[in-house]
């Protein structure tokens, strides 16, 4: 079976180059198990409705299981002869079935085949992501609940807004992760359609029992238009594209640890597990793992970018240019698998250092909001004890003070209404307490939070 599948109608050798720019079997050749399980349910369905006899199924199910076997144990050679997975395995099915190999492909094409084996595929590969995705949600409960008091500053433009708790902070990815877990969940009911059947195009004159393939491979349903069937690629743009998503809520964390890790912060320590150090410097501690996962992000959107390129044009139905669709996939998949997996790792050995994050709070008038806030209190209009504490932040400004820093007659040269209860009001841990509105950073609703967050992951 070395000749050329589709060489019928051809009278010409194909060009060696033209053969080597065709082939997309080093890209493809991962597809096997599914090509295989997609072909053995094929061929049971194929015997059940007679169009194949039930030996010949036998022969031909035992053989493609001889191939798999052969494939996981590097017995055989790709060839960009053979173009794509599909013709590989065909071609070796025909070496341990013989001539009756050529059977297999009754009723089908290459084009509703990769449709399916993608879809096969990519069941798989989103299952296993959002699994990895919550253990890492995991990862950040535990971290919150390790450190479920630590008070830290609360940054808007990177500048130091209101103090906010660690944990609180932390479960804001969680809440990321979560919706990111919720796209996945809901691209996978539009991915988990059933192709097969569809043919090249048009159908099939044989009568395909797609509705028993569908439930060998556990499918939800079948797919209700052929040229569809085949020329669909939205849930490979979608799952891209939340995978996308997802990858820049990595990159925003990174920032984050990034930042924290420095010398000028001081907040946390990455363990040395998970950093390397320099060939010139003897000091340094890098933190490489949240740099490349920030990198590798964009590799992740230009993936995205790709695969909305290649399709952007395209009539109905299949295309040649859709073989460009595995790489950006293959490459989404493994990249967001490996950055989830070894940041699960990573936040189980970060140490997080309280005190130096709560004197960051003592400064840069993080509770210059709370002063206002008190004035409110004592029955002044918002807008007016507004401008009153930002006169107060000016006025320790010039005078090189923090607010708790100023005495009661310079507070009452701001307003007669700030009486000395005004300091136990801008403190920063009664700051934290006060913020009691649902969702916000209070000590009770962060304590909530986390045990509704641990609950819901089974901590």
């Amino acid at each position: 079976m070395n000749e050329k599948l589709w060489g019928g109608r051809f009278s010409q050798k194909t060009d060696e180059l033209v053969e080597k720019f065709n082939a997309s079997i080093d890209v493809d050749k991962r597809l096997y198990e599914s090509d295989i399980e997609g072909s053995i349910a094929h061929l049971k369905m194929m015997a059940k409705e007679s169009i194949i006899t039930q030996m010949e199924a036998k022969i031909l199910v035992e053989g493609l299981l001889k191939v798999k076997e052969k494939i996981e144990n590097n017995e055989i050679i790709f060839s960009a002869s053979l173009e794509d997975i599909h013709m590989h395995v065909e071609d070796e099915l025909g070496k341990v079935a013989g001539d009756i190999a050529r059977k297999l492909h009754t009723g089908r094409s290459r084009n509703d085949q990769i449709a399916l084996d993608i879809r096969i595929y990519l069941k798989k590969e989103t299952g296993t992501i959002m699994d990895l995705l919550v253990e890492f949600q995991k990862s950040l409960v535990r971290l919150a609940q390790k450190y479920s008091d630590v008070i830290m500053p609360g940054y808007t433009h990177l500048q130091r807004a209101q103090p906010v708790l660690f944990s609180h902070h932390m479960l804001a990815y969680y809440e990321m992760f979560k919706r990111d877990i919720q796209r996945f969940e809901d691209c996978f009911k539009r991915m988990d359609v059933m192709p097969l059947g569809a043919a090249a195009l048009a159908g099939t004159t044989y009568p395909l029992n797609r509705e028993y393939t569908r439930e060998i491979l556990s499918f939800a349903k079948v797919s209700d238009n052929s040229i569809d069937s085949v020329s669909d690629r939205d849930f490979i743009m979608e799952f891209i594209s939340h995978a996308a998503i997802c990858m820049i809520h990595f990159s925003r964390l990174s920032e984050e640890l990034i930042l924290w890790s420095s010398s000028e912060f001081s907040f946390i320590t990455i363990s040395d597990s998970f950093t390397t150090g320099s060939s010139i410097m003897p000091q340094k501690k890098n933190p490489d793992v949240a740099e490349l996962v920030r990198g590798k992000t964009g590799r992740v959107v230009g993936n995205l970018v790709a695969i909305l390129t290649v399709m952007k044009s395209l009539p109905l139905a299949y295309n040649k240019d859709m073989q460009e669709d595995k790489e950006p996939l293959f490459d989404t998949v493994d990249t967001l698998k490996i950055c989830t997996d070894i940041y699960s790792r990573m936040l189980e050995h970060i140490e997080v250092h309280p005190k130096r994050m709560y004197e960051a709070c003592k400064q840069g008038f993080l509770n210059a909001t709370d002063l206002a806030d008190y004035l409110v209190s004592k029955g002044m209009p918002f807008r007016h004890a507004h401008a009153v504490a930002g006169r107060a932040v000016a006025f320790a400004l010039n005078q090189g003070k923090e607010l708790n820093d100023l005495s009661l007659d310079e507070f009452k040269e701001l307003s007669d209404l700030i009486l000395p209860d005004v300091y136990d009001f801008i403190a920063i841990d009664k700051t934290i307490a006060r913020r009691i509105s649902y969702g916000g950073t209070g000590f009770d609703n962060v304590k909530q939070a986390v045990a509704k967050a641990a609950g819901e992951l089974g901590l």
